[in-house]
Protein backbone atom coordinates (compact mmCIF):
# COMPACT_ATOMS: atom_id res chain seq x y z
CA UNK A 1 0.00 0.00 0.00
CA UNK A 2 1.57 2.89 -1.26
CA UNK A 3 1.71 6.34 1.48
CA UNK A 4 -1.28 7.97 -0.31
CA UNK A 5 -3.37 4.84 -0.71
CA UNK A 6 -2.27 4.67 3.32
CA UNK A 7 -3.22 8.37 4.23
CA UNK A 8 -7.09 8.00 2.51
CA UNK A 9 -7.66 5.13 4.47
CA UNK A 10 -6.73 6.37 7.49
CA UNK A 11 -8.78 9.02 6.77
CA UNK A 12 -11.27 7.02 6.30
CA UNK A 13 -11.43 6.09 9.76
CA UNK A 14 -10.42 9.36 11.91
CA UNK A 15 -13.13 11.60 9.57
CA UNK A 16 -15.47 9.84 11.77
CA UNK A 17 -14.38 11.81 14.81
CA UNK A 18 -16.47 14.61 12.63
CA UNK A 19 -19.08 13.86 14.73
CA UNK A 20 -17.91 15.43 17.84
CA UNK A 21 -17.75 18.83 15.43
CA UNK A 22 -20.59 17.99 13.83
CA UNK A 23 -23.28 16.17 15.75
CA UNK A 24 -25.76 14.05 14.66
CA UNK A 25 -24.07 13.66 10.91
CA UNK A 26 -20.32 13.56 11.62
CA UNK A 27 -19.88 10.41 12.77
CA UNK A 28 -21.32 8.50 9.24
CA UNK A 29 -21.05 11.84 6.78
CA UNK A 30 -16.98 11.76 7.52
CA UNK A 31 -16.09 8.48 6.99
CA UNK A 32 -19.14 8.69 3.71
CA UNK A 33 -17.61 11.23 2.05
CA UNK A 34 -14.03 9.59 2.11
CA UNK A 35 -15.36 6.31 0.96
CA UNK A 36 -17.83 8.17 -1.94
CA UNK A 37 -14.78 9.93 -3.05
CA UNK A 38 -12.03 7.51 -3.37
CA UNK A 39 -13.17 4.45 -3.24
CA UNK A 40 -12.78 3.97 -7.17
CA UNK A 41 -9.02 4.54 -6.30
CA UNK A 42 -8.02 1.50 -4.63
CA UNK A 43 -9.97 -1.59 -3.43
CA UNK A 44 -8.05 -0.83 0.22
CA UNK A 45 -10.06 2.49 0.23
CA UNK A 46 -12.98 0.94 -0.27
CA UNK A 47 -12.21 -1.80 2.26
CA UNK A 48 -11.70 0.69 5.19
CA UNK A 49 -14.23 2.93 4.16
CA UNK A 50 -17.09 -0.01 4.48
CA UNK A 51 -15.33 -0.98 7.50
CA UNK A 52 -15.44 2.58 9.06
CA UNK A 53 -19.17 2.99 8.00
CA UNK A 54 -20.21 -0.05 8.68
CA UNK A 55 -19.07 0.37 12.46
CA UNK A 56 -20.06 4.20 12.76
CA UNK A 57 -23.75 3.25 11.72
CA UNK A 58 -23.73 0.18 14.24
CA UNK A 59 -22.47 2.80 16.65
CA UNK A 60 -25.85 4.67 15.55
CA UNK A 61 -28.02 1.94 16.17
CA UNK A 62 -26.59 1.13 19.69
CA UNK A 63 -26.92 4.92 20.33
CA UNK A 64 -30.38 5.26 19.71
CA UNK A 65 -31.19 2.12 21.96
CA UNK A 66 -29.08 3.23 24.82
CA UNK A 67 -31.31 6.71 24.41
CA UNK A 68 -34.35 4.92 24.62
CA UNK A 69 -33.17 3.33 27.65
CA UNK A 70 -32.06 6.81 28.96
CA UNK A 71 -35.84 5.98 30.17
CA UNK A 72 -35.05 3.73 32.44
CA UNK A 73 -31.98 5.64 34.01
CA UNK A 74 -29.33 2.99 32.79
CA UNK A 75 -29.12 4.84 29.17
CA UNK A 76 -27.16 7.41 30.34
CA UNK A 77 -23.94 4.94 31.45
CA UNK A 78 -24.69 2.89 28.08
CA UNK A 79 -24.21 6.59 26.15
CA UNK A 80 -21.12 7.32 28.00
CA UNK A 81 -19.75 3.86 27.38
CA UNK A 82 -20.44 4.21 23.61
CA UNK A 83 -18.78 7.29 22.98
CA UNK A 84 -15.92 6.54 24.98
CA UNK A 85 -15.77 3.24 22.63
CA UNK A 86 -16.21 5.12 19.76
CA UNK A 87 -13.20 6.89 19.77
CA UNK A 88 -10.66 4.14 21.05
CA UNK A 89 -11.93 1.65 18.26
CA UNK A 90 -11.55 4.44 15.89
CA UNK A 91 -7.93 5.70 17.46
CA UNK A 92 -7.18 1.73 17.47
CA UNK A 93 -8.16 1.58 13.93
CA UNK A 94 -6.10 4.36 12.15
CA UNK A 95 -2.92 3.10 13.84
CA UNK A 96 -3.17 -0.19 12.53
CA UNK A 97 -4.34 0.91 8.91
CA UNK A 98 -1.42 3.10 9.38
CA UNK A 99 0.66 -0.34 9.82
CA UNK A 100 -0.59 -1.52 7.01
CA UNK A 101 -3.03 -3.62 8.26
CA UNK A 102 -7.07 -4.08 8.02
CA UNK A 103 -8.65 -3.45 11.23
CA UNK A 104 -12.36 -5.29 11.73
CA UNK A 105 -14.05 -3.35 14.46
CA UNK A 106 -15.61 -5.64 17.10
CA UNK A 107 -19.61 -5.10 17.65
CA UNK A 108 -19.97 -4.37 14.33
CA UNK A 109 -23.18 -5.58 12.10
CA UNK A 110 -21.87 -5.78 8.58
CA UNK A 111 -24.30 -3.80 6.75
CA UNK A 112 -22.63 -2.72 3.60
CA UNK A 113 -20.31 -5.26 1.94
Amino acid sequence: MNGNVKSWCVACHLSALAGFVIPALGHIGGPLIVWLVKRGDSSEIDQHGKEALNFQISMLIYNVVAGILCLVLIGFVLLAILHILNVIFVVIAAMRTNEGQMYRYPLTLRLIT
